[in-house]
């Protein structure tokens, strides 16, 4: 424990700043795993095209009844399609909208959190960077300050210390950057899928 406080004090605040993001990014990285486990990102949508295989086959009550309760993505989209589709009250046109809408909000839930990580990705570096300046700063000063009795020694350790925050920041804006590409494929990927089911139920299904 010492260790680090006496590492991290080395970088000044700007590493003390990184080192929070880089606990907000872990937190922020199991966090979106575990929700998008819930929402069945990882699924295979098996029972989901099984219940459209009812529907098409003009079961609508069995294609309901399959996914009915479901907490995946898909097969909640998938059952507002087909009670929009059912709805009397609505028009193709107008259940294509409903189901839509819906498809959103759904979709709005899941990318929850990557703005933060791509925040994360974003001003981690900016903050090693500005830490390296400040440190540099600091160093030329004080080599300044000594004139012609300067230690190389002295400055040279003053400006890896400097160098320090930049490549903390790098280490914590890697790795939030991979996993927003991750997570963003995950969700595309979902995305084309409830795309492919909705219109599977809008083109063939009970009249």
């Amino acid at each position: 424990m010492t260790d680090l406080v006496d590492f991290l004090s080395r970088g000044g605040p700007a590493i003390w700043a990184i080192g929070a993001l880089s606990v907000v990014t872990l937190a922020l990285i199991f966090w979106k795993i575990w929700q998008l486990a819930q929402m069945g990102a990882w699924s295979d949508g098996t029972q989901t095209d099984e219940a459209i295989g009812h529907w098409q086959g003009g079961d609508a009550a069995a294609g309901l009844r399959h996914i009915s309760g479901r907490r995946s993505l898909r097969a909640q989209m998938a059952v507002a399609a087909m009670e929009a589709r059912q709805d009397p009250g609505l028009t193709a046109e107008a259940a294509r909208e409903e189901t839509t809408r819906i498809a959103k909000s759904l979709l709005s839930g899941a990318r929850g959190g990557l703005r933060a990580l791509e925040l994360i990705a974003t001003i981690a570096p900016l903050l090693g960077l500005l830490g390296t300046v400040l440190g540099m700063i600091a160093a030329f000063q004080a080599l300044q300050v000594a004139g012609t009795r300067a230690d190389p020694a002295t400055l040279a350790g003053g400006i890896w210390e400097a160098l320090l925050t930049t490549a903390v920041g790098m280490a914590v804006a890697i790795p939030a950057s991979m996993a927003l590409t991750w997570f963003e494929t995950v969700v595309d990927r979902v995305q084309a899928d409830m795309e492919d089911a909705a219109t599977r139920i809008f083109t063939r299904g009970p009249s």
